[in-house]
């Protein structure tokens, strides 16, 4: 069984259309992208980002990357990174999706593209948005290396990547 989260709400601050899921099965990122951009033609373009899981980290092969969520408090904190988004930035659309559970190396993690009908609006919100999901505690992530689980926390410099967009707007 496939059990999806899913907030496709209308931004209350700029009436954004805003597809926001929390998945616990594989996607495929070309048919989410195609898709994606199909629902917006209007669009000048397109900026999107895929995390996958890494091979290894370190120097230590990656078996294995585990994510948790809390699908209560995550839905709504996607919701309201993507509301931010549409009020920094003038977006036609954005797109974001998580996945949650057991993910094997290479595997897609997460996808996020915005809609803007000039380039920069596009960017900067895809970028905006994957520095507040490194860096938000909204997901609890654990790898398996031949040595064993380990946790791993945001890294200072994705607490300075999200630190950016203070100054910024």
């Amino acid at each position: 069984m496939v059990t999806r989260w899913r907030s496709c709400r209308r931004s209350a601050a700029a009436e954004l259309p805003a597809d926001i899921r929390l998945l616990d099965a594989a996607f495929d990122p070309a048919a989410e992208l195609a898709r994606f951009a199909a629902g917006h033609p209007q669009a000048g373009g397109i900026a999107s980002f895929l995390g996958q899981v890494r091979a290894e980290s370190g120097d230590a092969a990656v078996l294995e990357l585990e994510l948790s969520a809390y699908p209560r408090l995550t839905v709504p904190g996607m919701e309201q990174l993507a509301a931010e988004a549409s009020r920094r930035w003038r977006l036609n659309g954005l797109l974001i999706l998580h996945r949650t559970g057991a993910l094997n190396p290479g595997e897609p993690i997460v996808l996020v593209a915005a809609a803007a009908r000039h380039r920069r609006d596009a960017f900067f919100a895809a970028d905006f948005a994957m520095d507040h999901l490194k860096s938000d505690a909204w997901f609890w992530k654990r790898e398996r290396t031949a040595a064993g689980w380990r946790w791993i926390e945001p890294r200072a410099e994705d607490h300075a990547d999200k630190a950016r967009w203070r100054a910024a707007r």
